[in-house]
């Protein structure tokens, strides 16, 4: 190859008024090879990492959605085994309420059922709120046939006051905290009769933490009744009891800040606020001894 031929000239001419020049620039082709393959892996290298940060950030995007989706589905899922779980234990206190009651569930047998499963949604939250809805009402009839028998707790269980109900409140003891109340209270003065709600059996005489000495009655049907902070009582464990006996006297044992009874309603052991049955009658009139 000549030696001219190696490289690329450049003729760059400046003129002025007074005098005129020309310059000649050499490049070696080589040179101009090597730079424009640089330049072109370079250029390369950009678009592929202009390329790569958009799939990333892409990714991130649908990851981000997709934990988004998830945290959703746990939230439906956690919704839907929630209210699964109390649909199936006021089923299962239906059933003993009905049981109870002597009310017989004509209602004909279901079908054989089947297919695969499909993940749960909104569609099925609205179908268990609904099945919920007339569980409940059919335990309110069940509950009613029970009150005209005796059974549900609607007597009150002595002649005083209300005072703490159910639900949060304020340490009675100081401190500032606030704590779970889990009946109701009623002030009454020191040694008053203390009797039964309802009919049924006495499950527990003795003495508890926080309760002092306490009597349960159990009702049937999942339905009990405890009476607390006794100061003498008058039943023993497994004695048939019937509404408005006598099941002992009001005291302050336990953890209690006075003279007062301490009265609890739970349903399969749950706790539940024991003012709307207290409403349903007036107080008792008498005490059967």
């Amino acid at each position: 190859m000549a030696r001219e031929d190696r490289f690329i000239s450049f003729i760059i001419a400046h003129t002025s008024r007074s005098r005129a020049r020309v310059q000649r620039i050499r490049v070696d082709k080589k040179s101009v090879s090597i730079f424009m393959s640089a330049a072109a892996v370079v250029a390369v290298c950009l678009v592929y990492g202009l390329y790569g940060l958009t799939q990333q950030v892409a990714h991130l995007r649908t990851e981000m959605e997709n934990q988004r989706l998830r945290a959703e589905n746990e939230r439906q899922r956690q919704a839907l085994e929630k209210l699964n779980t109390r649909v199936e234990k006021v089923e299962d206190t239906s059933r003993k309420l009905a049981e109870k009651s002597g009310v017989i569930d004509d209602s004909p047998a279901s079908p054989g059922s089947g297919g695969p499963e499909l993940p749960l949604d909104e569609m099925a939250l609205e179908t268990l709120a609904a099945k919920m809805g007339r569980l409940e009402l059919d335990m309110s009839a069940y509950e009613a046939i029970l009150r005209q028998r005796g059974y549900t707790p609607t007597l009150w269980p002595v002649d005083g006051t209300l005072e703490g109900g159910f639900g949060g409140r304020r340490n009675p003891f100081g401190g500032g905290g606030y704590e779970f109340h889990s009946g109701q209270d009623i002030e009454a003065a020191w040694g008053a009769p203390v009797v039964s709600g309802a009919a049924g059996k006495v499950s527990f005489v003795g003495w508890q933490n926080g309760y002092g000495q306490l009597v349960i009655v159990d009702h049937g049907g999942g339905l009990s009744t405890r009476y607390g902070h006794l100061s003498h009582i008058d039943v023993e464990f497994d004695q048939t009891v019937s509404r408005g006996q006598l099941l002992g006297k009001v005291g302050s044992t336990g953890r209690s800040t006075g003279p007062h009874l301490h009265y609890e309603v739970r349903i399969n052991d749950e706790a539940v606020n024991p003012l709307p049955y207290l409403l349903l009658t007036g107080r008792n009139a008498s005490v059967e001894r």
